[in-house]
């Protein structure tokens, strides 16, 4: 287990230099960079929406400036300038060596426009998306497993069936589709204004005693909560119940039913602990998922100022070391998460040796 372990830890450098390889490359292709959006405030021409990458912009006038839309007029000193405070003054191999380099000691610099480093920010942010990652988590695997074991047990009965249903509908809509409903019907919209619509806690939370700060706490987080759910309580579900009907179809099931064992007895002293093997298994994967990239839009939609809101408005003001910073972060992150599921499978089934395979 060692040597894969040790070489799972060497794959992970070029993947993660290939990510950011590739991230960067593609960045150098995007218009409306920080030193255009500056130029773009200068020239009061900078028309708020950032998305559209200064398509408003005319074309720059003299050979120094050219590469920049809307620079005409503007003192090529001033442009030069720009480039060495965002730095643009040098080769696009020799930045991206320098960021990898910083970033391999993490150091993720300061963020182009809020007047912060990286690391401060996203540390900012983090509780709000630690909360709804540990509450999605939580919520999904408290409901989903013994509803899953229910639909195995009664596979084909009426109860699986409408149960089946629901989930698919659920699975189908998305979270962000249904955050928006939610907020029609329940937050103020064309029906009833019981949950408030932004933010994770009141204006006045500091002034609340603590039982108040839980029941606040809990009442801005439950439409976000339910919103985020959908997908991920559909899934888990769903790898539950197939899960179990594989376990229950093998010999070892029809050997313990023959012996006069209680049903209750096959099912979760011997059938659930092959059963779960997936579903434990993936527990570090779901988490980073539903703490990471789940909740970008559910974040924006209810107004949560957590890491998906950064990463956003990150890139939509193309302030790229808080683009390059979470992306590191994340994909590293990833990377850890996946060689932490392989080692809680063969913890959980010491028969699975990722040792004896072929890399």
């Amino acid at each position: 287990m060692g040597a894969y372990i040790l070489r799972r830890l060497l794959l992970m450098i070029p993947t993660l230099v290939g990510i950011m390889g590739i991230s960067f490359l593609v960045v150098q292709f995007a218009p409306g960079g920080p030193v255009e959006q500056v130029i773009a405030q200068i020239q009061g021409t900078d028309s708020g929406d950032r998305l559209s990458g200064g398509s408003d912009f005319t074309q720059a006038g003299s050979a120094e400036d050219s590469r920049y839309r809307g620079a005409q007029g503007l003192d090529p000193d001033l442009i030069a300038k720009l480039e060495k405070q965002f730095g643009f003054d040098k080769p696009p191999l020799t930045r991206f060596l320098d960021m990898m380099w910083n970033y391999i000691r993490f150091d993720f610099g300061e963020s182009f426009f809020r007047n912060a480093s990286v690391i401060d920010l996203i540390l900012e942010k983090m509780p709000v998306s630690i909360s709804l990652g540990l509450w999605i988590l939580l919520v999904s695997y408290i409901v989903s497993i013994p509803l899953g074991i229910r639909k195995a047990v009664k596979d084909g009965s009426a109860f699986d069936v409408w149960t089946s249903g629901i989930i698919i509908v659920g699975y189908a809509v998305p979270s962000f589709l249904f955050g928006i409903l939610l907020i029609v019907m329940f937050a103020g919209g064309s029906f009833f204004d019981w949950f408030p619509l932004r933010g994770l806690v009141s204006d006045n939370w500091a002034e609340l005693n603590w039982w108040q700060k839980i029941v606040d706490y809990f009442w801005h987080l439950t439409l976000p909560l339910i919103a985020l759910s959908l997908s991920a309580f559909a899934t888990t579900t769903l790898l539950t119940k197939n899960s179990f009907i594989d376990e229950i179809k093998k010999q070892y099931v029809v050997t313990a039913r023959a012996k006069g064992l209680p049903e209750r007895r096959v099912l979760y002293g011997h059938v659930f602990r092959n059963a779960m093997l997936i579903v434990i298994a993936s527990f570090p994967a779901s988490f980073i998922s539903a703490f990471f990239t789940g909740s970008l839009l559910i974040e924006n939609i209810f107004s949560l100022d957590g890491l998906g809101r950064l990463g956003y408005l990150a890139i939509v003001n193309r302030d790229y070391p808080i683009v390059f910073g979470t992306l590191y972060i994340f994909s590293l992150l990833g990377l850890f998460v996946g060689l932490i599921s392989d080692l809680i499978y063969t913890w959980i089934d010491p028969r699975i040796d990722f040792e004896k395979r072929e890399v």
